[in-house]
């Protein structure tokens, strides 16, 4: 099921391109799912997209402090921004939501007391 959505996920990325766009090929590409649940999968273009990321199986608990399963995923991309600037961005993505850096993303001021 979790292979069908990250598939899923990366034919909308390529369908919402738009068509002007070359067409880049994979040099690389792995995927590795576990009987656990958990998985990895990492991928290189020719355009210099670069995208590493693993997923693993986290007991968390919901608002009714009920246990259940979460998918915890890290990993990491890099592309080549329209400066021709290496772009590189770390995420994790949890029960919390997803949570990105990178020299791109905005970075939230710390409010001062």
């Amino acid at each position: 099921m979790k292979m069908i959505i990250v598939a899923l996920a990366v034919v909308a990325v390529v369908a919402a391109a738009p068509a002007d766009v070359p067409v880049s090929q994979i040099l690389r590409s792995e995927f590795d799912q576990k009987p656990d649940g958990s998985y990895s999968y990492s991928y290189e273009t020719d355009n210099g997209i670069n995208i590493q990321a693993f997923g693993e199986i986290k007991q968390a608990v919901d608002e009714e402090n009920k246990p259940h399963d979460v998918v915890v995923v890290r990993g990491t991309y890099e592309y080549i921004n329209d400066q021709g600037k290496k772009e590189t961005i770390t995420y994790y993505a949890d029960e919390t939501g997803y949570h990105a850096e990178g020299e791109s993303i905005p970075k939230v001021p710390v409010a001062s007391r």
